[in-house]
């Protein structure tokens, strides 16, 4: 939920503070309550589960602070206690398990502070399960592309609300990879008549690897995705959760998604819809001024302190699907990549002097400015121009040897500027 609780009470808070406010505004924190802010949820999945702790933070503030030291735990019905313990930044189970149907679960949190916290008793919704993610070919808003819609079905008729989260894995190739590249010795030349300092000179080398050819890019949902099947008179699901335009690279060549689907009760959904409300809202001046917002977890030390979050007991499911983008649209042009991928032809020098000869670069072929004497350097060119843009990073080579050298920008032959290298576990070509 990339900590959405923090910024929805951020802009509660706000909403509270300027709503008078005529003038425009340069938004500070001129008043702050201190909260501690969890998100918490517990599924059917047998893992160790996680729960994030943290307090809210000032408008000027970066980011929010990990609440340390904390004791954190959840009991059963049954008396069965599951411990969490700090874990980069979060805290995790120190063992592996699983909510299961007809027993209920509460959250318990003392902060390193010394005050207490807990929910409400929770029970896990019904197990319902993704039956398909089906990819298909829709407009929406006036743009071309891929919609994923999820599909499932409780005979039941008791799931009734749903939240998704999805993560997307795109393959991604450098359009202008090169097997070789240019590399500077330690030799130097310097033009005896002139102050100009030396350059190193550039050799075409193999490169020992294939890293930086083919990447792969992962990116997690953000936002608040729900559904509910309230007004249809069976509990099926045929829901649109991801669009990507046809125009976007991340479908380009090959491209994954696995969707996890929540069963969440009422209360839940409730809680959800509301944050969704307003964090979609677009103004903060807008007419909805909803105040604080409460999910199930209270102060036991102090019954009037404001507690932001939810502590959630839900079933999920979760199914990935693969597909080229040939497969969905045989026979047109692939999307644009993610940067123009112009070719630049910089050239190289040739010395007279000594003999053998030896080869330099100084500059580009369209510059020729700058002069040494005569029979020493045949054509000086801009000088280090090159030299520069490949020691920054500015770009790389892609292809020919002296005198010309051809480059390009190094998102065009390197993608690990916008993906890595590391092909993930459960990718399938």
């Amino acid at each position: 939920m990339k900590s959405i609780y923090l910024k929805i009470f951020i802009l509660s808070t706000l909403l509270i503070c300027i709503a008078s406010c005529t003038e425009p505004y340069a938004l500070q924190t001129n008043t702050f309550e201190d909260a501690v802010v969890v998100e918490a949820t517990i599924t059917n999945e047998f893992k160790k589960q996680e729960i994030k702790l943290s307090r809210s933070y000032r408008l000027e503030d970066n980011r929010p602070a990990f609440e340390a030291g904390a004791t954190v735990y959840v009991k059963d019905d049954l008396g069965n206690q599951y411990n969490f313990e700090e874990n980069n930044g979060k805290y995790i189970s120190t063992s592996e398990f699983q909510t299961a149907a007809n027993r209920t679960y509460q959250l318990f949190i003392t902060t390193n502070d010394g005050k207490s916290y807990a929910s409400t008793i929770q029970s896990l919704t019904t197990d319902t399960p993704i039956q398909n993610i089906v990819p298909e070919i829709a407009t929406k808003e006036g743009v071309r592309g891929v919609q994923m819609a999820v599909k499932s079905f409780d005979p039941t008729n008791t799931s009734k609300y749903y939240r998704y989260e999805y993560e997307e894995t795109s393959r991604i190739t450098a359009p202008k990879w090169s097997d070789y590249e240019l590399k500077f010795s330690t030799t130097q030349f310097y033009c005896p008549t002139s102050s100009l300092i030396g350059f190193p000179y550039l050799y075409v080398v193999p490169k020992n690897n294939e890293i930086g050819k083919v990447c792969y890019k992962t990116q997690s949902s953000t936002d608040i995705i729900l559904t509910n099947t309230n007004s249809l008179s069976e509990d099926r699901v045929n829901f649109p959760v991801r669009f990507v335009a046809s125009s976007d690279y991340t479908i380009a060549e090959r491209y994954s998604i696995e969707v996890k689907q929540y069963v969440e009760s009422f209360e839940s959904y409730s809680f959800y819809s509301t944050l969704r409300k307003i964090s979609g809202s677009g103004s903060i001046l807008s007419q909805n001024q909803p105040g604080f917002i409460y999910g199930n977890i209270k102060s036991i030390t102090n019954p009037n302190e404001k507690v932001i979050g939810f502590f959630n007991v839900s079933s999920v499911s979760r199914k990935r699907i693969f597909f080229n983008f040939e497969d969905l649209f045989t026979g047109e042009p692939k999307p644009k990549y993610y940067d123009e991928c112009e070719e630049e032809i910089f050239c190289s020098i040739k010395f007279t002097e000594p003999d053998p000869p030896l080869y330099s670069y100084f500059g580009d072929c369209a510059s020729n400015n700058v002069q040494c004497p005569p029979g020493r350097i045949q054509d000086y060119g801009a000088g280090n121009a090159l030299r520069t843009a490949l020691t920054l990073n500015r770009r790389i080579y892609y292809n020919g040897m002296y005198p010309n050298f051809t480059v390009v920008k190094p998102i065009c032959g390197d993608c690990t500027q916008v993906g890595a290298n590391l092909k993930p576990i459960f990718w399938i070509d």
